[in-house]
């Protein structure tokens, strides 16, 4: 018990130095939101890898992202933490993801198989801001779904990224008895790849994950 109590703390300071890190990069260095929200998404991404490692029950993973959760609501509705919330558009992507977070490691828990935690977790975390950023840095080929804005070259690099993590991930999970075939892992990439692209005001934080649990699902 002593162990996982120190644990929680332990991942609750980590998750709160990110916070401090983007704020002063953001108040100190003058560091635009839109990089200070990704350090704050990769690096929590990151972080949240180690919860199977060191945590062993859904509980103790629900108590820690209904923290944060809620430190989350709190700071958007009385303006702090203006890293990751000083931006000029309507997003959900903060809030939605300590609930994901929690969706993906409940589901591998059900299924007895982390790689259902594992994969929704590294390809948002890794390949949407990479999206994001691509996106941004080479605006061509842009196109509108559902009322906004997207680039082609910001979803092949969502799509190539993607593809490497999957394979790298189901590569690390084949000893465990989850063989994938190719033609699974481009299907599971290009659903991704769908979510990405249609999703809006942050909504890509749920679509993406929720649909590639879906495609593993369908694959087992």
């Amino acid at each position: 018990m002593k162990d996982i109590f120190l644990s929680l703390i332990g991942l609750a300071a980590a998750f709160l130095l990110l916070f401090v890190i983007a704020e002063l990069a953001f108040h100190k260095m003058r560091i635009k939101t839109e990089w200070t929200r990704k350090f704050v998404h990769l690096g929590t991404g990151v972080l949240t890898m180690l919860f199977p490692m060191v945590l062993d029950s859904h509980w103790q993973v629900m108590l820690l992202c209904f923290v944060f959760l809620i430190i989350l609501m709190f700071s958007r509705s009385y303006n702090f933490l203006p890293s990751i919330n000083n931006v000029d558009r309507k997003t959900h992507g903060a809030i939605l993801f300590p609930v994901v977070v929690y969706i993906c490691y409940l589901t591998s828990t059900v299924f007895g198989n982390f790689v259902f935690y594992y994969l929704p977790i590294l390809i948002l975390a890794i390949c949407d801001p990479i999206a994001a950023l691509m996106g941004k840095k080479f605006p061509y080929g842009s196109f509108t779904i559902s009322g906004h804005t997207k680039t082609l070259v910001g979803t092949l690099s969502f799509f190539t990224s993607a593809i490497i993590v999957t394979s790298l991930v189901i590569s690390k999970f084949e000893g465990n008895d989850f063989q994938m075939e190719l033609n699974s892992i481009f299907g599971i990439v290009t659903v991704a790849s769908i979510a990405e692209a249609m999703s809006k005001n942050g909504w890509d934080n749920l679509t993406i994950p929720i649909s590639v649990i879906l495609l593993i699902y369908i694959n087992v």
